[in-house]
């Protein structure tokens, strides 16, 4: 028995070729940062340094390095900075929503990314690219085989034809073995317009993914997480799969509390971010603030909240990281 609603026909669709978008972000140029190597930043904010020792530390305990993000940390030019990260084996996962793959696939099959949304929503063409749809079967073929969401996508860039592979963050962890996993929302994405989606597949994969996610978090004790510009889908998987391991961990004889929390952002907080923001402002549904600075690291752990641009953060903790120790 199906639903009694009438359904959108997804045939009936105009799709166009890549070639015909506008992008407004062209990597392929060789002025790109995304092109250069990465260069150390001429100062580091203090929380970032102290960051980085902590990483330094987590690394050499074999605790967990998490790194969460949203996907405008992609359109800001720091793969070189992220993926020397995962090759010194700072981070060992990283949890990205679903914008972050398609971002990472279009800038690896074309060098070029992102659409204005005010021009092609005028016309309904916004997200309708045949290029960009393709990922759904590459989804599909990963679900078959038992993949999870980003691995079946770091495998398929890995492997395949694409000329910029090397601006593809999913594709260097594919190869070093570092969970990539993708945490989406149906509706939520562009690729989800496409006659070609398939839901079940998309839900199966992001499922193994949470579960992979989770069991990373496993080593959270002594370790590190970190969230650069995930208003929601960071701080809400981070909170559920924190639950998880705590409540295996304790029917264990163990704790999960002694960690450290990063987020990185734009917003204005207090200096003291170890206490919530009172109920009834905005800044209290701010989730990163009560999720990840303050609630889940008052029994044992530290928090630090740096104010940033992605391309300020990122590269200044990578120069924290591999500076020589004064």
């Amino acid at each position: 028995m199906g639903t009694r609603h009438r359904l959108f026909d997804t045939s009936r669709l105009r799709r166009l070729p890549l070639a015909e978008r506008a992008h407004d972000l062209d990597f392929a140029l060789a002025a790109c940062p995304a092109q250069k190597p990465p260069a150390p930043a001429p100062s580091v904010r203090p929380a970032l340094a102290e960051v980085a020792k902590r990483l330094h530390a987590a690394k050499r305990a074999g605790a967990a390095r998490v790194l969460m993000m949203g996907a405008h940390v992609l359109r800001s030019g720091v793969q070189p900075y992220l993926i020397d990260m995962l090759r010194q084996g700072f981070i060992s996962q990283i949890a990205v929503n679903g914008a972050c793959l398609i971002h990472d696939f279009e800038l690896a099959l074309i060098g070029a990314t992102t659409e204005s949304v005010a021009r092609y929503i005028k016309n309904g063409q916004f997200g309708l690219w045949t290029e960009t749809g393709r990922i759904n079967d590459i989804v599909a073929r990963g679900n078959a085989e038992g993949l999870g969401l980003g691995e079946s996508l770091g495998r398929e860039i890995a492997g395949g034809d694409y000329p910029h592979k090397d601006l593809s963050l999913v594709a260097a962890a594919y190869e070093l073995g570092i969970p990539v996993t993708a945490h989406v929302s149906i509706g939520q994405d562009i690729i989800h317009q496409h006659p070609n989606f398939d839901g079940a597949a998309h839900g199966a994969t992001s499922q193994r993914d949470f579960l992979i996610y989770a069991a990373g978090l496993e080593k959270l004790e002594g370790g590190v997480v970190m969230n650069f510009g995930s208003a929601v889908m960071a701080p809400e998987v981070y909170l559920k799969a924190l639950a998880m391991v705590r409540n295996v961990a304790a029917q264990e004889g163990r704790e999960i509390r002694r960690f450290t929390s990063l987020v990185c952002d734009l917003h204005d907080l207090p200096e003291d971010t170890r206490a919530e923001a009172p109920k009834g402002s905005a800044a209290y549904y701010f989730r990163p603030w009560k999720t990840m600075l303050a609630r889940t690291v008052a029994d044992g752990g530290e928090s630090f909240y740096c104010r940033a641009r992605h391309d300020e953060s990122v590269p200044e903790l990578w120069t924290a990281l591999v500076r020589p120790a004064a």
